[in-house]
């Protein structure tokens, strides 16, 4: 833990800089003490994703950690808004992202990635990146089956698909390929938020990330 002390300013002398003010205390403790990791997140459209990655992330910055999520929407419209949604383009979405994350996992940033990342060979090149840089990785299956999915519809993309809005729906008309032997599985619709969220956390604690 790094102590910060906050010392009484010296009276300025002719010529001098002024001395830079300390960070707040909450700040400072927002520190490396911890190694940074990627937890991947990964599920079908609506299987809660998102939800159980901030009710994680509240609890880790309530303890001071240095925490980031990386929303795949936000992704989407920002850093791959050149990107479709074929398979070639999905795997390129997927590698932007893996590398983002690595290099805040390794400056001790703790990344949470709840992204769908449909393809088993497009997760395995995002672990083995974080393996080559020696960077802690872990990837968890949000293992909401569709039909729950598919009533939540968080953005209603089941229901367009049903409608003939849309094509391409992950796990419906295009495929999800499910991993085989995940760090963690979750299944979110036997849980509440909150234990799904404590769940991971005991995951992160086991491995010595929290």
């Amino acid at each position: 833990m790094t102590l910060v002390t906050t010392l009484p300013a010296a009276p300025p002398q002719s010529g001098a800089r002024p001395r830079p003010e300390a960070r707040p205390q909450s700040e400072a403790r927002r520190c490396s003490c911890w190694p940074g990791a990627t937890v991947w997140l990964t599920g079908l459209p609506s299987a809660g994703k998102t939800t159980i990655a901030e009710e994680l992330a509240g609890l880790l910055h309530r303890e001071h950690r240095r925490v980031e999520v990386l929303d795949g929407d936000q992704i989407r419209k920002f850093l791959s808004a050149d990107l479709g949604f074929s398979r070639d383009d999905r795997n390129t979405n997927v590698q932007r992202i893996g590398m983002v994350a690595e290099v805040l996992a390794r400056n001790g940033v703790l990344v949470l990635v709840p992204v769908i990342a449909p393809f088993a060979d497009s997760r395995e090149a995002v672990r083995e990146r974080h393996r080559a840089a020696a960077t802690p990785y872990l990837e968890v299956h949000v293992a909401t089956p569709v039909e729950v999915c598919s009533v939540r519809d968080v953005k209603g993309l089941y229901a367009k698909q049903a409608a003939g809005e849309i094509s391409g729906l992950t796990g419906v008309d295009d495929p999800y390929e499910a991993p085989e032997v995940p760090d963690l599985r979750i299944e979110s619709h036997t849980q509440s938020v909150r234990e799904s969220a404590c769940a991971l956390y005991a995951l992160l604690t086991e491995r010595g990330l929290a």
